[in-house]
């Protein structure tokens, strides 16, 4: 059993794009310029934004954070988004998400500028996904691919399923994984009313683990030499540590390992790659190279 280190592959692959940075400052150019928006204190969104945050001066890029409480307007925050997409210093730009129940999440994703939604969440780059067109991929699904392709794991003809059919994760995952250019794979998604879930999840060459359920997978579900990607990061009670909880996916990790080829922890494994994947869009928002 090997163990994918995401902490590890999106390190290098952070100082390979401070290089890159440092060679187009050194050129005269100018460093890629992320925005983020963040609503309220939610505190996983506090870690993911301060986390983006550290990336962002580990690679050398310019950063910004702006800040509004829970009762900010929805025509407040449209406002400021449209201020971004017109700013030609901002290259690229999120809005963290979940927003509060006021404010229709839809739309702001709609509000952003397409080519300057790192996030990878409008639809135009949505649907460019879809047909194979250059755009900006979803982070986290950007993050299990270059995984995948760094511990040259082979996924062309290979069986997939994909636990969960959400926007963010198994929908686009699911594109990705078929595309030729990308997975070449077989692609099965279930989700939690399938009927059939343990029998598909038992025939599969790759599980990826996008469901939001802690410790799911267990050992009945998963075929000896599976590669397992486990997607999930719930905060479970844990009185013994000192933040009160600690972070569990997807997988039951302890009874899954030993029969798969490869596994991802967590933490430590799709986690730091999603952040990576977001800067790896971020440089390319900065040259311009989707959208020239």
């Amino acid at each position: 059993m090997t163990l994918i280190d995401g902490k590890a592959t999106a390190a290098a692959i952070k100082q390979e794009i401070a290089a890159e940075v440092a060679q187009i400052v050194a050129a005269g150019g100018r460093a890629p310029h992320l925005v983020a928006v963040l609503v309220g204190h939610d505190g996983g969104s506090e870690t993911y934004v301060k986390n983006k945050v550290l990336a962002c001066e580990a690679c050398g890029f310019r950063s910004s954070l702006i800040r509004y409480e829970d009762d900010v307007t929805e025509q407040e925050l449209l406002q400021k988004v449209a201020e971004l997409n017109a700013d030609p210093e901002v290259d690229g730009m999120i809005v963290q998400l979940p927003l509060p129940r006021h404010i229709d999440e839809q739309k702001v994703v709609m509000a952003i500028d397409y080519r300057k939604d790192v996030d990878g969440f409008h639809p135009v780059n949505v649907g460019r996904m879809a047909i194979g067109l250059p755009c900006f991929i979803s982070a986290t699904p950007l993050g299990i691919l270059t995984l995948l392709q760094h511990y040259n794991i082979p996924t062309s003809g290979k069986k997939c399923v994909i636990l969960g059919r959400s926007n963010i994760v198994g929908k686009p995952m699911a594109q990705l994984m078929m595309q030729k250019q990308f997975g070449d794979a077989t692609v099965t998604v279930c989700h939690s009313h399938s009927a059939t879930l343990k029998e598909e999840c038992r025939q599969a060459d790759i599980i990826i683990a996008a469901i939001g359920s802690p410790e799911f997978v267990t050992a009945d579900m998963v075929k000896e030499g599976a590669v397992v990607i486990d997607v999930g990061t719930t905060r479970v009670p844990d009185a013994t540590r000192k933040s009160g909880f600690r972070l569990t996916g997807d997988v039951k990790f302890s009874e899954v390992a030993p029969k798969c080829s490869y596994i991802s922890p967590v933490p430590g494994g799709v986690g730091p790659m999603t952040i990576c994947s977001l800067m790896k869009n971020t440089l390319a928002a900065g040259k311009k190279i989707y959208y020239p």
